[in-house]
């Protein structure tokens, strides 16, 4: 039987970890400066939130949650920008309890909705988000510029 799956907010501390999870889920080694930027400058932002599943006390997967006030909504609108779990414990309801998790925060927060943006590549991904509630309702559209 498998330990409880914790799940808590990540710190500036996990600075490590997070950069593996994410160059894990990008399936590449981010440019590090650049990284620790990004990370340091949301950490701190009262809009980003991340959350760390932890076995054990090991961290094996994360969840990442913006929230924001919409416009076209007129209320606050919750978006899950990156959600990983090791291969190592996939298909152990990491992604599930990350997923519980971070849905109650967001309605905690007073979001009246989450979103979620997958690569168009990311099938199983795709059919995760779908069990857990999600349906296809958009499309992203991406311009990108020369220097990225």
């Amino acid at each position: 039987m498998q330990a409880p799956v914790n799940i808590r907010r990540a710190t500036v501390a996990d600075l490590e970890i997070i950069y593996d999870m994410i160059c894990g889920l990008e399936n590449m080694i981010l440019d590090r400066p650049a990284f620790d930027i990004a990370f340091n400058r949301n950490i701190g932002s009262p809009n980003i939130n991340y959350f760390l599943a932890e076995l054990d006390s090991k961290p094996v997967g994360m969840v990442s949650c913006h929230i924001q006030p919409l416009l076209h909504h007129a209320a606050l609108v919750a978006e899950i920008q990156e959600m990983y779990v090791q291969s190592d414990y996939r298909s152990r309801h990491i992604g599930n309890a990350l997923m519980e998790h971070v849905v109650d925060f967001a309605e905690s927060e007073g979001a009246i909705q989450i979103e979620v943006t997958s690569r168009a590549t990311r099938e199983a991904a795709h059919r995760f988000y779908e069990r857990e509630g999600f349906e296809k309702s958009h499309v992203k559209l991406v311009r990108y510029f020369r220097n990225t």
